[in-house]
């Protein structure tokens, strides 16, 4: 192959490049904490390379890359360039996070594991091109280690068994054609910090990680949240003040306050959403969605258990976005 001749250089923030969920934007960078989020461009050309920092990662975060919608590729970020080819012509590439690992610091600078994204490098011949935009609705999800997609793959606690794209929130995201902010951290509770030096919910919502402040232009159409079961103890008013603070955050959004899968906690979640007496704060029991059998270790839902979990989810959804 001959040598690579580099060309433009594209910082993250360059319109061109859509990133999709949780992202921090600093100058030069774009920073993810949450598996999900997603970055897309589209170039004429042979060859890109896209680049990321990875200094002080002590666990590589894991990725699908997928070159014109073909089944895409798992790539560790241990390394901080990934170098696409391709034939001469148009192409389309889509880049997921499938894992930011839940066990090492993902919060506090300087990170263990995070996806940091520092832009592309184009061949001296390839050009990038302006793509579409997303036209659909705009949903976020916030969940624990369930949401995150941890051991969906495997019984495996670490990134080899979890993946954020088959997660109900990805795959309810995608059956509506939503542009989604997946935000889901392994252990967290309403009371409980979770894994990584995460606070507990009501204290991660509304940052990307600590010191980067989630900015968003418009209030999204719907908000899923799917906290509690790993909480030893939750009342009624603790979950209500995490509904409250999400409701004065965003105004005119409907927000959908799950029961745990497993049921736990669920008349307390219930009384929570009825004291708020807000005709857009709605629960949604899950009762009967998914049993052990649906599980790779008796909670975490496999594959085919979170397929199962989107069905239910899409169709309690579908009335409230039409």
């Amino acid at each position: 192959m001959a040598e690579f001749v580099a060309g433009e250089v594209v910082a993250p923030a360059d319109p061109r490049v859509l990133l999709e969920g949780q992202w921090g934007m600093e100058p030069g960078l774009a920073i993810t904490v949450n598996s999900g989020s997603r970055i897309s461009f589209a170039f004429n050309g042979t060859r890109v390379k896209v680049l990321f920092d990875t200094d002080g990662l002590t666990v590589a975060p894991h990725l699908w890359i997928s070159l014109d919608e073909q089944e895409p590729e798992l790539h560790l970020i241990d390394q901080p360039v990934i170098e696409l080819t391709a034939e001469p012509g148009q192409h389309k590439v889509e880049i997921v996070v499938k894992d930011v690992n839940e066990f090492v610091n993902r919060w506090n600078r300087p990170f263990e594991c995070a996806v940091v994204f520092a832009g592309l490098v184009l061949d001296a011949e390839t050009r990038l091109r302006l793509g579409a935009r997303p036209s659909g609705p705009r949903f976020e999800f916030y969940g624990d280690s369930i949401t995150q997609g941890v051991r969906a793959l495997s019984p495996d606690p670490e990134s080899a068994g979890a993946d954020g794209t088959k997660s109900y929130a990805y795959l309810t995201a995608r059956a509506f054609g939503a542009s989604a902010y997946q935000v889901g951290f392994g252990r967290q509770g309403v009371v409980k910090a979770g894994n990584g030096e995460v606070p507990p919910g009501p204290e991660s919502f509304g940052w990307n990680f600590a010191g980067s402040r989630a900015e968003r232009v418009a209030d999204p159409e719907l908000v899923v949240l799917n906290l509690g079961v790993n909480d030893d103890e939750l009342t009624a008013a603790q979950y209500g003040d995490y509904l409250a603070r999400v409701r004065t955050a965003y105004r005119s959004s409907k927000i959908v306050a799950l029961s745990p899968f497993s049921g736990k906690h669920a008349a307390q979640i219930e009384t929570a959403v009825k004291s708020a007496d807000d005709p857009n704060i709605l629960y949604v029991a899950t009762d009967g969605w998914i049993t052990a059998d649906d599980c790779t270790d008796g909670l975490h839902p496999s594959v085919e258990g979170h397929a199962k979990l989107a069905g239910h989810l899409i169709a309690e959804l579908e009335p409230l976005i039409r």
